[in-house]
């Protein structure tokens, strides 16, 4: 499952509407409220009648589902916990951005590695790593405020698509060996959850097709419980109603390094995601991205202070609103409610706990690898130049340090793959432009401009 900030492929644009002067929090009935007509859409302050609403906030908690679950079970994170901050994250965006722009909070993929990477160090103690969670909520929440304040050019300056998409490749392909840990457990089991997975995204059409990954963990799990690998004690021992279990931050300088790389990809989800909305409505949202970076960044800070994940916008939830044409966020204010409400239901968090290892597995090794390739599909898209010998260092060098996890120590601090190898994309990228535009040097490119025969290659614009 692809996160917001990338996802572009379901966008249409539709002709500029006014905003008007409605009030913030309320929203004017669609027609009739029942059907729309070929073309129209259903606008961000505007809303379908309140069964069909419901209907469609549900079909956002089903999008958002299967990937806000599966990074808890993969950091060990509780799963009701971070719905809970999940729900709660996505009440406070629609707030912060007063209501303009839709979207659910769910659990971001960037955190995965660090989380894990921080669990690890301290004996399997989440606090460290829920730290790490609370101090990049609080510096995406001051970016946010900066953007706000200052305009977004700066980050368009710092961190190009070439160096966007290396970050979030590195990320996903640094976690390559924690997905085949998982897969060697339960092959079988594992390589049932990946052909599902595989199977479902195109032997089905529509949002059942988008949930692949969802519907691949629901059969890895019934062939994980046909083989035993299944306990269903503690479904047994939790109660009903009860609120999710939460965990205080400690914070450890030796990790905070491992998610400050996070902030970056965060940074770009949301404003990718802005722009995706904005595209699809007609409407001109660039005064929402400040406070779309500064909504994220609180809703990481509260999941950071009570022991939920990190929070991004998602993809899965444009997809919903490309195909039903309603960009209402009333239906996400349902989406919010219902989630909140199924947080505090402790049974359903520890049946979804009791995935076995082998599910994990096979669904780690699908979404490890789309993490990576959206990382190349930010570079497609942005039609990144690799002829250029400084796009091409840029994405050389830090993809190694990312995937061979390279190790700095200093003194009690260390720095690993995805801390290194972002510093390197940052430093190499503008170290290189800065040396060239000094020297007015003008270097060959990697691959030629022409072949024999006398016919152009296509050279792509961009960075």
């Amino acid at each position: 499952m692809s996160e917001a900030g990338f996802s572009l492929r379901h966008m249409t644009t539709q002709t500029q509407s006014p905003q008007g002067s409605r009030p913030t929090f309320g929203w004017t009935l669609k027609g009739d409220g029942r059907t729309l007509a070929p073309g129209d859409v259903v606008a961000p302050d505007e809303r379908l009648s309140w069964p069909r609403t419901i209907g469609i906030g549900l079909q956002h908690v089903v999008a958002m589902f299967g990937a806000t679950f599966l990074v808890p079970l993969l950091t060990g994170f509780p799963p009701a916990t971070t719905l809970f901050f999940s729900a709660l994250g996505t009440i406070g965006f629609l707030l912060i951005t007063r209501n303009r722009v839709p979207s659910y909070l769910g659990s971001s993929f960037a955190f995965i590695a660090p989380i894990t990477a921080a669990t690890a160090a301290h004996n399997g103690s989440l606090n460290v790593a829920v730290g790490g969670v609370l101090a990049t909520g609080i510096t995406l929440a001051i970016i946010g405020v900066v953007v706000h304040l200052t305009g977004g050019g700066w980050i368009d300056t710092l961190m190009p698509p070439i160096v966007t998409g290396t970050i979030v490749a590195l990320i996903g392909l640094n976690l390559a060996p924690a997905a085949w840990n998982n897969f060697s457990a339960a092959p079988i089991t594992a390589v049932i959850t990946l052909a599902a997975i595989i199977l479902s995204s195109v032997l089905f059409k529509g949002l059942l097709g988008r949930l692949s990954i969802l519907v691949g963990v629901i059969v890895g799990y019934i062939a994980a419980v046909i083989q035993g690998q299944v306990d269903f004690s503690g479904v047994g021992q939790a109660g009903w109603i009860g609120f999710p279990q939460f965990h205080h931050p400690v914070f450890d300088p030796n990790v905070l390094g491992l998610f400050l790389p996070v902030v970056l990809v965060l940074v770009a989800e949301n404003v990718g995601h802005v722009k995706s909305v904005a595209a699809m409505t007609g409407r001109n949202l660039d005064t929402m991205t400040g406070r779309a970076l500064l909504a994220d960044g609180v809703g990481t800070s509260l999941a950071g202070l009570g022991g939920g994940s990190g929070t991004t916008t998602y993809a899965e939830n444009i997809g919903v609103m490309a195909a039903t044409r309603v960009y209402s966020t009333a239906a996400y204010w349902v989406a919010a409610v219902f989630a909140l409400a199924l947080s505090l239901f402790p049974k359903v968090g520890e049946l979804i706990a009791t995935i076995p290892v082998g599910v994990l597995g096979g669904a780690g090794t699908m979404l490890y690898g789309m993490i990576g390739i959206l990382g190349a599909r930010i570079w497609v898209q942005s039609r990144v130049d690799f002829s250029s010998p400084i796009n091409l260092t840029t994405a050389a060098i830090p993809l190694v340090i990312g995937i061979a996890n390279f190790t700095w120590v200093i003194g009690d601090l260390t720095f690993e793959g995805i801390a290194l190898g972002t510093a390197s994309a940052l430093v190499i990228y503008h170290l290189m432009k800065w040396i060239s535009r000094l020297t007015g040097a003008q270097q060959e490119p990697a691959t030629p401009a022409s072949v024999p025969g006398g016919s152009e290659l296509e050279q792509p614009s961009g960075h």
